[in-house]
């Protein structure tokens, strides 16, 4: 897991002003399944114009990189893959700011999202289908391990309570099925069928 304070550097000013959000990708990845080095974190936000606005309070220019609002503004009108940074300057720890806009996978991880204590702080993050599925999809995309890796460390660790049929139905859906696949086609077979 990244350092308590490089990982709630975004996650408490969001806090503070009640802005929206889950964690998701390699982070969430971390909370259900195993450590591993991640040098960013990935939030879903539901980010209104007001809210939009707040950002440059709970990111001031003098310690974080923070797009211009009229970029923020304008990613935040794309329906699909609205996307911004904000870089920590003096640890390089950066938050990959993924909107919500039409996206159904987003709206389901923001409603669904599970409240978590971490260092002290109430921590929202997307539930462990809803990552796996994402993932499944950057491997589609990319083609990197650390994707099937994650997957196969989150379904040993969360075995029984992770609600398959609602997986399933992801998978069909996004037309995952010959990825899910590779998750149990492992030498190290997952419990998990």
């Amino acid at each position: 897991m990244p350092a308590p304070d490089l990982f709630l550097l975004f996650v408490r000013p969001l806090n503070r002003v009640g802005i929206r959000y889950v964690v998701t990708g390699s982070v969430a990845a971390i909370f259900y399944g195993e450590p591993r080095l991640t040098h960013d974190v990935d939030l879903i936000v539901f980010l209104t114009a007001a809210e939009a606005k707040l950002l440059a309070h709970c990111f001031p220019a003098s310690e974080f990189y923070l797009p211009t609002l009229e970029t923020i503004s304008l990613e935040t009108l794309r329906e699909q893959r609205g996307h911004f940074n904000i870089i920590h300057h003096e640890t390089g720890f950066k938050a990959d700011i993924y909107l919500i806009g039409r996206d159904e996978m987003n709206a389901w991880a923001l409603k669904s999202g599970r409240l978590i204590s971490f260092e002290g702080e109430n921590v929202r993050v997307a539930p462990p289908e809803y990552v796996i599925v994402r993932k499944l999809e950057y491997y589609r995309e990319a083609g990197s391990d650390k994707h099937l890796r994650d997957i196969r460390s989150i379904v040993d660790s969360c075995g029984e309570q992770l609600d398959r049929d609602l997986i399933h139905e992801w998978v069909e859906r996004k037309g995952l099925e010959a990825e899910w696949r590779l998750i149990f086609n492992h030498e190290n077979k997952s419990r998990f069928v």
